[in-house]
């Protein structure tokens, strides 16, 4: 079989695949969703089944909204996303663009330690991460989030980016420097249209672990005033008693922004993870 009938084949197994996998990943999402409208006997006792009319209920939603500042634990982890999530996509594209453009001494060497972020978790510096946001007065602040999870992301972007930026032709950037346009110029109005697939793979697989993260928001930013959507989440989870109709509404919520983000760019996302397969 010739390359040129075995790509679309190869395409149409990569796109089954990632459906397959995608309904396998969203079946716990269903269940979470499902019983978050039951009542607390229904959850145990039919975990599996659709909510009836007599096992409908709303008093998990009802206890969300009664009890805390849910409305205003979203809106902190939506700040800290949505920033994070853009500081990451513009220097992540602005290093790995000056990787795989310009050749100098240690080129190599740099790319590597950048990319050391993606094998070292960046939780093993809680400790010193805590002591240097006390330093600096950041603690029980939505900037110590943004600054740390910013971090975090990095080291991934850049390397998805700089693979991807090797393949932006060179023609059309030397083409974009006889024409006058300016270094800055060529990166934004020239290579990041081309790269749009990595930038939303990579903002997809960079929300997730923010959006759902605990660690961090319970050490840095506790507070009542800046408390996240997983951390106010655990109010609802006692030592000995646990609300459940009340954590499956939670989670419910928040799980929303993060299909309705895969959602956006699901098409970008397929094409970003299946670019390199048909070449």
């Amino acid at each position: 079989m010739s390359k040129a009938r075995s790509a679309p084949l190869r395409t149409a197994l990569i796109h089954l695949a990632l459906i397959s996998y995608t309904l396998v990943a969203l079946f716990p999402v269903f269940l979470t969703l499902v019983n978050s409208f039951k009542n607390r006997n229904a959850i145990f006792r039919e975990p599996m089944s659709l909510p009836g009319p007599s096992t409908f209920s709303l008093i998990g939603y009802e206890t969300v909204i009664a009890q805390g500042d849910f409305l205003g634990y979203f809106q902190n982890s939506l700040i800290v996303t949505v920033v994070s999530i853009a500081l990451v996509l513009l220097f992540g594209a602005m290093a790995a663009f000056a990787l795989s453009e310009y050749r100098f001494r240690g080129n190599t060497l740099l790319g590597l330690y950048l990319a050391l972020g993606i094998m070292i978790p960046i939780r093993l510096g809680t400790v010193a991460i805590l002591q240097g946001m006390v330093a600096a007065g950041l603690v029980n602040t939505l900037t110590s989030l943004i600054l740390v999870y910013t971090a975090q992301g990095l080291p991934l972007a850049i390397f998805i980016l700089s693979e991807f930026m090797r393949t932006v032709s060179d023609d059309l950037k030397n083409a974009g420097r006889i024409d006058g346009l300016s270094e800055y110029s060529i990166f934004f109005r020239l290579v990041l249209p081309l790269v749009r697939p990595a930038m939303a793979t990579v903002a997809v697989f960079t929300m997730i672990p923010i959006w759902n993260d605990l660690w961090f928001p319970l050490i840095l930013a506790p507070g009542e005033e800046t408390k996240t959507v997983t951390l106010g989440a655990q109010m609802f989870i006692g030592q000995f008693v646990t609300n459940w109709n009340a954590v499956l509404s939670a989670l419910s919520l928040a799980i929303l922004p993060v299909m309705v983000l895969y959602v956006i760019f699901s098409r970008q996302l397929i094409r970003g993870i299946t670019s390199g397969a048909v070449k």
